[in-house]
């Protein structure tokens, strides 16, 4: 067991005790550190490749569980989102049955690719950010445009320090009779309209959507377009999969619906013989 620090060293700060400064507290942190060494010598057990050789932690630079396109736009009751509920580890389809979309206070709803735990860690600075808010009792109640500024504000802050959070976030929302519907990505890069996408669904489904999309649609002809977005996503992304929630956010306040399953069809010609136009394929 470490000794309790008796003085600290100005350099280092209140608490902190140099190991010159305290010999018993030197020889712990060395016995500490020399745990993982094996008893007949040879290289020690290191689970944190930084660890012993000065170099930082680099564990949160790679992205390991992920998750695939956000689809979201704007219809006359609100906002509509969608995603599956994928989680890959690489290139396996690892975990069938993640969320990816989240409320956040009354009136916000956020959905997310890429990370899954650094998803869990915005997150949970949104709940603090709630739950103070909740505590203040005031009244007010933060909207869905002052989410979207503070998780610009924190994206850009994570990427100069050179530890970005590994993400592209929806942000949708109903306030004061307004809908409204933006994209935040992983260096802080951000902008608003009325239908945006993350991941593969930037290119494979707003092509649709800029089509087929306006503002006063139905909530019946929102979803239909948004289901032929996620259908588009999973015939071409290798990491989707059929199983998707679609999620809503009006004056009443935001659900998020269960899991389902899309009707597919793959006897499209394309899809018998896809190497049929591209000469040297197999």
């Amino acid at each position: 067991m470490i000794p309790a620090p008796q003085k600290h060293s100005y350099a280092l700060g209140p608490g902190v005790v140099a190991p010159a400064m305290h010999p018993e507290y030197g020889r712990a942190i060395q016995e500490l550190n020399n745990v993982n060494y094996p008893k007949a010598g040879g290289q020690p057990f290191v689970v944190d490749a930084g660890h012993g050789v000065g170099g930082p932690h680099q564990h949160t630079q790679y992205p390991y569980v992920t998750g695939t396109s956000v689809l979201a736009l704007k219809y006359k009751d609100g906002i509509m989102v969608a995603c599956d509920t994928l989680g890959s580890y690489g290139s396996t389809k690892r975990y069938k049955s993640m969320e990816r979309m989240k409320p956040v206070g009354k009136f916000t709803l956020i959905g997310a690719s890429g990370e899954y735990s650094d998803f869990h860690y915005i997150m949970k600075l949104l709940d603090e950010l709630t739950t103070d808010d909740y505590c203040h009792d005031d009244g007010q109640n933060l909207t869905p445009t002052e989410i979207y500024n503070y998780l610009t504000r924190v994206m850009y802050n994570r990427r100069n320090k050179f530890d970005p959070l590994w993400n592209s976030l929806v942000v949708g929302g109903f306030h004061n009779g307004e809908s409204f519907l933006g994209t935040v990505g992983m260096v802080g890069t951000c902008y608003t309209d009325s239908h945006v996408a993350t991941g593969f669904g930037a290119h494979l489904a707003r092509p649709l959507f800029r089509e087929k999309q306006y503002d006063d649609m139905s909530e019946d002809e929102a979803r239909a377009l948004l289901e032929d977005g996620l259908r588009v996503c999973y015939y071409r992304d290798k990491n989707s999969i059929n199983k998707f929630q679609i999620a809503k956010v009006t004056a009443e306040g935001s659900t998020i619906s269960e899991p389902y399953a899309l009707i597919t069809e793959w006897g499209y010609e394309a899809f018998v013989n896809p190497a049929a136009a591209a000469v040297g394929t197999w």
